[in-house]
């Protein structure tokens, strides 16, 4: 079975109008910065848009009808899909392990994430990591407002690949879209914002002591190796496989047959038309493949799959 699900929308500071003009979306407000296409998480969860399970949300499925999604015993659905437009620079931020949420915020999941780069103007750049060796010289530079000597700065580029463990401090530059996969917590520690204000002269609260207190020192790059297996029709990369998911990017150059798993599998359109089973799909739509699932593509479609080892979340 296949479900088709409604995106929720976030406003944010640094959002802009590309989920409108690229995607084709319908925006509720201006500075609609986050499209969240797959999501169970209580601040936005996405419903599915027809069929059987029409009108119930993701969260309400993995609750009362978890054999649809394989064998997990965890009470959260373990994934966020995300589109980010990033009409200006966002926040300098880090998130804490699955261990340190529990701990600091009393929730299931940290935050692991990945970016996808969609889009990037010329000149556009991440931050990701940091210069301090120790957490003594970490405290310092905060301390001294030195953030060009301590933040690493990277451009970019549509089509690179970025992997975000929890305790990477990290920041999404002004003029980039990405899609982000990430478990699903919205627990952000923001370490610098750039003395910005919003309309009314608030500058946004910081999470000096948290955001230290869970960011790895030293920082520890980590480039997962990439593979590609052509397939009849077309071509499957794995981007990253780690214990929390594992994402690839697929292009279909005029279909073929995506085998039945024993687990859930997530997918975001990029680009193109055509069919995924039963549904004509196209830039920007979401879809959920239920475990058991066998589907036939057909047209030339680019898209972003993800899918979680049934074996990773077996506690509560």
């Amino acid at each position: 079975m296949i479900l088709k699900m409604e995106p929720v929308f976030q406003e944010r500071l640094w959002g802009g109008e590309k989920l409108a003009s690229r995607f084709g979306y319908s925006l509720p407000a201006n500075q609609i910065g986050e499209c969240w296409g797959i999501s169970a998480h209580p601040n936005g969860e996405s419903i599915v848009m027809d069929g059987l399970y029409e009108g119930r949300t993701l969260a309400d499925l993995w609750e009362h009808e978890r054999h649809l999604f394989g064998e997990y015993s965890s009470d959260t659905f373990p994934l966020l899909v995300k589109i980010l437009d990033a009409a200006d620079d966002l926040s300098v931020q880090v998130h804490p392990d699955d261990l340190q949420a529990q701990e600091l915020e009393g929730v299931s999941y940290g935050k692991t994430e990945c970016w996808y780069v969609v889009e990037a103007e010329e000149g556009a750049e991440i931050i990701i990591g940091h210069t301090a060796r120790t957490k003594e010289e970490m405290c310092d530079r905060v301390d001294a407002g030195e953030w060009r000597r301590l933040l690493t700065r990277q451009p970019v580029k549509k089509g690179d690949f970025f992997f975000v463990p929890s305790g990477t401090i990290h920041a999404i530059g002004k003029g980039i879209v990405i899609l982000e996969t990430q478990q699903s917590s919205d627990t952000t520690y923001r370490l610098y914002d750039f003395e910005r204000e919003d309309a009314a002269g608030n500058q946004r609260e910081l999470h000096l002591d948290k955001a230290i207190s869970v960011t790895t020192i030293p920082h520890m790059p980590r480039s997962p190796e990439t593979t590609i297996r052509q397939v009849d029709g077309g071509c499957i990369r794995r981007l990253v496989e780690v214990p929390e998911f594992n994402v690839y990017h697929v292009r279909a150059s005029r279909g073929f047959e995506l085998k039945t798993l024993n687990r859930f599998r997530a997918i975001t359109i990029l680009s193109g038309r055509g069919k995924i089973g039963r549904y004509e799909v196209s830039k920007g739509d979401h879809l959920m493949i239920l475990a058991g699932t066998s589907s036939q593509i057909e047209g030339e479609l680019e898209w972003i799959m993800s899918d979680v080892p049934a074996h990773t979340y077996v506690l509560s």
